[in-house]
């Protein structure tokens, strides 16, 4: 948790930042750092390797999303908490870029033994998702826990959380390359409708490199 307070006084940081610039020309989103816990400090890195499997049985790695822009999450099927709210702000943004091939989505399962790749087509499925737009992943456990921390997210698993899971419902914008350059609370429409407009400012800097 106190690591979670820290991640969250660096958004505020950037957010108090971003609100109180001039909007220019050529605007840019800033990088977001992440807490690295043996030093302490802040540090601007890219999303590490990682390689999952999603709804169509199709690994997911690093390369898919390799000059393009992706949204991830972490969640639940199962989930009775925040994760409806989330989805459903995450279903807000796929509906906004649904045409565009530089936006892509991806949602990590935090919940290994139910969330089976069937269960995730299915669910995939009843949403009405395009599977080459936004992918449902599952994977080694450890991966996919020890990844939360390169997206400044957080998921921990036990019987005195509701469903069996406490996790962070934020919304990630990750670059092209792998950097974190936005984020939204998931649970916040607002806060989920400024994320698109950081997205199409990401767009746009991205058109020019």
């Amino acid at each position: 948790m106190k690591q979670l307070s820290i991640l969250l006084s660096i958004y505020l940081s950037i957010f108090i930042f971003s609100c109180n610039t001039p909007i220019e020309e050529n605007k840019t989103l800033p990088f977001i750092p992440k807490l690295n816990k043996e030093t302490g400090e802040a540090e601007v890195l890219a999303i590490r390797p990682f390689s999952f499997i999603n709804q169509d049985s199709i690994i997911i790695n690093n390369k898919t999303f390799e000059g393009k822009i992706y949204v991830a999450d972490f969640f639940l099927i199962n989930c009775t908490t925040i994760c409806p709210k989330v989805k459903t702000n995450m279903l807000h943004l796929y509906e906004e870029f649904k045409d565009n091939e530089q936006v892509y989505f991806l949602s990590h399962s935090i919940d290994i033994k139910r969330d089976s790749v069937p269960a995730l087509k299915d669910y995939a499925d009843k949403l009405g998702v395009d599977s080459k737009k936004w992918h449902f992943v599952t994977g080694d456990k450890t991966e996919i826990y020890d990844i939360t921390e390169d997206y400044n997210s957080s998921a921990v698993e036990g019987d005195q959380y509701p469903d069996g899971f406490d996790h962070s419902g934020y919304l990630i914008l990750i670059d092209g390359k792998g950097f974190t350059r936005a984020f939204a609370r998931g649970t916040d429409r607002e806060s989920t409708n400024k994320l698109i407009e950081d997205i199409n400012t990401l767009l746009a800097e991205s058109s020019q490199e």
